[in-house]
């Protein structure tokens, strides 16, 4: 049994702890990573799951961006304690953050990740939406918050501020 609330301040340095231990050395030297650099994340759809005894089992966040100058979410990075991987985690994260997100009002998010993955939660390729390199474009996915909020937006991905 998790419970999932707003990441705060002082979570930040076990859940950086969760991300090295998640993914591989060198994960901030990604793209997706310059997006973030000195822009703060979307606190409130930033969540994390503890167990009963407290102890972190996943985190997600999100962060502002702009996509064909328009504002949007980058989703990412999701991750889940590997003894806790398979269990449904990353999915109650996800649709736990969703479902915030719209319910704030936001429009559209998008990440990069796993089509196989991510289509079970509505995401989508994005064709006409650019990564900065090097990413691979048929990671590049999707999803309308509310219907038709991604289309015409094409073009670059870009900081929001």
């Amino acid at each position: 049994m998790f419970t999932v609330s707003q990441e705060h301040p002082e979570d930040w340095w076990e859940v950086e702890a969760l991300y090295d231990l998640c993914f591989a050395p060198g994960r901030t030297a990604l793209s997706s990573y310059r997006l973030r650099d000195g822009v703060p994340q979307v606190a409130e759809l930033s969540r994390i799951a503890r167990d009963a005894d407290g102890i972190l089992g996943g985190a997600i966040r999100y962060w502002p961006i702009r996509v064909g100058g328009v504002i949007s979410l980058l989703l990412g990075p999701v991750a889940v304690h590997p003894t806790h991987q398979g269990e449904g985690l990353g999915a109650l994260l996800i649709q736990d953050s969703l479902a915030l997100a719209e319910a704030r009002g936001w429009e559209r998010v998008m990440l990069v990740g796993d089509a196989p993955y991510y289509s079970r939660f509505g995401f989508t390729k994005l064709d006409d939406v650019v990564m900065p390199p090097p990413t691979n474009p048929d990671r590049v996915l999707g999803r309308a918050l509310i219907p038709g909020s991604w289309d015409g937006i094409k073009g670059e991905v870009v900081r929001a501020y």
